[in-house]
């Protein structure tokens, strides 16, 4: 069985029973193994017979056991067992915003309705309102519930939410009297998807912020409204969450929605150890007296702790790794220097080289690489070996033009062909400054095919960067069945650096797949694919990504020199 099979049985077990209302601490155990299988570096199966299944964060002894069992009959008792017992149409009414475990089991258990499609109808006949606890208002948001979930098509792309948080934290901003505004949640901590926004606002005086927020042009439909938290859904069907706290308790507020469960829930412990707690709203000593802190930083610091990036806290060693003085010096925005990966009207792109090379420079970069499509990939209008030396001639201009204030390098985004052989000749990749290979078709070959193909490009002496390992499409398209592990070892036995794509659509590789190529030595890059002068504004995507796999700017090779960048070429071909 895969990771992501695993991790959703055990989502499923933990659903199933916080709506049979069992112990929360079992809920979350389950809750937490199925995150940490589904973003482990490496296959399950793999981890399993090697018999390191309890190195996985949050698997003891019984979930090991389950693991175990999954994987030597494919089916697991005690979740059959569970699955007997609740329907799943009960579980899936968890699916609905504003829908919880306890009104799930409550619209089950007092009036039998066992789907989405009979819940609507018990919503539209007037029968939900007298459930205990239930009202013409409740039943109004969860009919609200149920035609934004037939809207949505899942998890926001990170590429989405961001500036939509940004826009509207620019607006609440200019309100007198506001001191601070951030988001919160997965967004704060740069995750590649979200669900819903959370924003947070300090200010003494909350009213005028909300009445702002309500406002604001995004708004579609205001859900609820009170003196400390707003939720609004967008025209999109995205709901956004406004808390405005004291500015005296900003640090722990931020601390706290910024997440993960699993990172506060661990924060916590190690606070009880301290003898203190530690909430929203403030740090308690045992006496009842409270700690007040107005950052972050303070809040790490009175539980012996530097502050740790949001991107880390996952609860994935970093909490261990602060203890020990070892949190990374991650990589950051300003780190780099150049971009490996760019297209221009050469191929499919929308601009020209000159216009790209301006654009880049604009943004603070000091080189760039063409990379258009080479032939074989005819949709995008790819070069032959003719054309790209007619661009090379282009190439030496632009950068006479740009008069020694930025440099293009010459190269190819190469096909890799089914058989893993590149489409163009090796003397035609020789001439070139440096070469980027990957795969567009074929992504549903199988296992063994695909790694194979990726293999050979990677083993290619004249491929320096393999680009969007897998090739996903976040929301469209999943990527590639590859042998992730195998692709890692070869890179880091070859010095063929892996691609960081920027492009909030693919963040491929993905986070947990950058810290384990870190682990076995693989360099990477952080590229933006750009196809047009805006393209360059998503690197801070994959700055994320790369932070939240623990890489440090030593790791990435377009944080160096363009020097630096050509005489690792050179030296590892």
């Amino acid at each position: 069985m895969k990771n992501q099979e695993v991790a959703g049985i055990f989502a499923q077990m933990a659903d199933i029973l916080a709506i049979q209302g069992e112990n929360y601490h079992r809920i979350m155990a389950y809750r937490r193994a199925a995150e940490n299988i589904a973003t482990l570096g490496r296959p399950i199966e793999e981890v399993w017979q090697a018999g390191e299944l309890e190195t996985i964060p949050g698997i003891g002894k019984t979930l090991a056991a389950k693991i175990d069992e999954l994987m030597r009959t494919g089916r697991l008792g005690a979740y059959e067992k569970l699955k007997a017992q609740v329907p799943a149409g009960v579980v899936e009414m968890l699916q609905i915003p504003d829908v919880g475990p306890k009104r799930a089991a409550l619209f089950w258990k007092e009036l039998g309705i066992t789907t989405i499609e009979a819940l609507e109808q018990a919503a539209r006949e007037g029968r939900l309102r007298t459930l205990p606890g239930m009202g013409a208002k409740s039943e109004e948001k969860v009919l609200a519930g149920i035609e934004a979930l037939r809207r949505r098509t899942g998890r926001t792309p990170l590429g989405v939410a961001w500036p939509l948080a940004q826009a509207m934290l620019d607006a609440l901003r200019q309100v007198p009297g506001v001191v601070q505004a951030a988001p919160a949640g997965s967004l704060r901590r740069m995750r590649e998807t979200v669900g819903d926004l959370d924003l947070l606002v300090a200010a003494k005086d909350p009213e005028p912020v909300m009445a702002c927020f309500r406002a604001l042009p995004q708004v579609a439909k205001v859900l609820l409204s009170g003196p400390t938290k707003t939720s609004i859904r967008t025209h999109e069907g995205l709901q956004v969450d406004l808390r405005v706290l004291e500015p005296a308790r900003w640090g722990t507020a931020l601390q706290y929605f910024t997440g993960s469960q699993a990172h506060n829930i661990h924060l916590r412990a190690l606070a009880l150890d301290r003898g203190l707690s530690l909430s929203e709203y403030a740090l308690k000593r045992e006496d009842g007296s409270e700690i007040l802190c107005a950052t972050e930083e303070e809040v790490y610091t009175a539980l012996g702790l530097p502050l740790i990036p949001p991107e880390l806290r996952e609860d994935r060693g970093e909490i261990e790794a602060a203890l020990k003085g070892r949190l990374p010096d991650l990589i950051e925005l300003k780190d780099l220097k150049g971009d490996l990966h760019f297209h221009t009207t050469w191929s499919d792109g929308h601009h020209s080289l000159l216009e790209m090379a301006q654009a880049a420079r604009a943004c603070g970069l000091k080189y760039a690489l063409v990379t258009d499509h080479s032939h074989s990939l005819g949709v995008a209008r790819g070069l032959t070996v003719e054309r790209l030396r007619e661009q090379r001639a282009e190439i030496e201009e632009v950068n006479r033009k740009m008069g020694g204030t930025f440099r293009l390098l010459a190269g190819i985004e190469v096909e890799v062909r089914a058989d893993g052989t590149l489409d163009l000749p090796d003397e035609a990749l020789a001439e070139l400054d440096l070469v980027v290979a990957a795969v567009h078709s074929g992504l549903r070959q199988g296992r063994e095919q695909v790694t194979a193909r990726m293999l050979a490009a990677i083993r290619n002496p004249h491929v320096d960067i393999i680009a969007h390992p897998t090739g996903r499409l976040l929301g469209e398209r999943e990527g590639a069945d590859l042998d992730m592990e195998a692709i890692f070892r070869a890179a880091a036995e070859t010095g063929t650096a892996l691609e960081i794509n920027a492009h909030p659509k693919r963040l491929d590789l993905r986070d947990v797949h950058v810290r384990r190529a870190i682990e076995l030595g693989v360099k990477l890059a952080i590229n933006s694919d750009a196809h047009g002068v805006n393209g360059f504004g998503v690197l801070p995507f994959g700055v994320a990504t790369a932070r939240r796999g623990w890489a440090t700017a030593e790791d990435v090779i377009n944080t160096w020199s363009v020097k630096k960048v050509l005489v690792w070429a050179t030296g590892r071909r």
